[in-house]
């Protein structure tokens, strides 16, 4: 099984976040099952709604070529999902959108979900997340961390004092949600997720805290292995009809254009 796992960071400005990145997801793959993380340049570094869709315009296209390289399903790897169903309706492979696959896991282990972004300009966009995804009424409140990407350089590449304090900097952000009558925590963003995936059984206070890189992974590495057990795929009628070829063309001309 070969995965596309997609960033939306830079691989060369935060090269020690997708080296981390890389050796964790292919760490916890389960056998025979390879991830391919590719970054985005420029990266999402500009938060806000234009940056998101420059990034998922980026990202639609890398899915397109992905499935032409042969590979069995896509990860959205940011957690905001932009683009997602427009790339679901573009692909036969699964689609995965890790804001997704870990909101609707989270529901599973708590009634009330509190979610610790990067930035508070997120917090909009993830109660937008929650009320497509029928969760609206779920989630109980978002808080940010006010981080960029490179401020988790040091404890990714091996500073322990500095994983230690960002730990201690996301704790403290996760217990007013509990305060507020959350039940599980989510790191709303796979760089706070892969902080957090080596504390094994982490919880604050009674919440357990969902490590969103783990389970977008194995969401899809189950939805693969359905799609060849089952032939399960999307519904093919609205919600995800199937893009023309015509379509798929006329999009990645448009891109190969502005490269030029």
């Amino acid at each position: 099984m070969r995965i596309f796992w997609q960033s939306f960071v830079d691989a060369s400005v935060n090269a020690p976040y997708m080296a981390r990145l890389s050796e964790y997801l292919n760490t916890i793959a389960a056998p025979g099952t390879t991830v391919h993380v590719e970054g985005i340049s420029p990266p999402d570094r500009e938060f806000g709604r234009l940056a998101e869709l420059r990034c998922a315009v980026q990202a639609i296209d890398n899915g397109i070529a992905a499935e032409e390289a042969g590979f069995d399903a896509f990860v959205m790897g940011h957690f905001q999902d932009p683009g997602l169903y427009e790339l679901r309706s573009a692909l036969a492979i699964p689609v995965i959108g890790t804001g997704e696959a870990t909101l609707l896991a989270a529901s599973q282990l708590g009634r009330r979900l509190g979610l610790v972004t990067l930035d508070p300009v997120f917090e909009v966009w993830h109660f937008e997340q929650a009320e497509r995804y029928g969760l609206g009424d779920r989630v109980v409140h978002v808080t940010g961390m006010g981080c960029k990407p490179e401020d988790f350089a040091d404890a990714f590449a091996g500073n322990e004092a500095a994983q230690a304090r960002m730990i201690s900097d996301f704790v403290a952000c996760a217990l007013p949600l509990i305060e507020r009558g959350a039940d599980v925590v989510i790191p709303a963003g796979v760089l706070p997720g892969l902080l957090i995936g080596r504390e094994h059984g982490l919880k604050v206070g009674h919440a357990p805290v969902v490590n969103c890189a783990a389970v977008a992974l194995k969401s899809a590495e189950m939805w693969v292995q359905l799609r060849r057990l089952n032939g399960t795929e999307p519904s093919r009628g609205p919600s995800f009809s199937r893009a023309s070829e015509l379509a798929r063309s006329d999009f990645r001309a448009m891109l190969a254009r502005n490269k030029r």
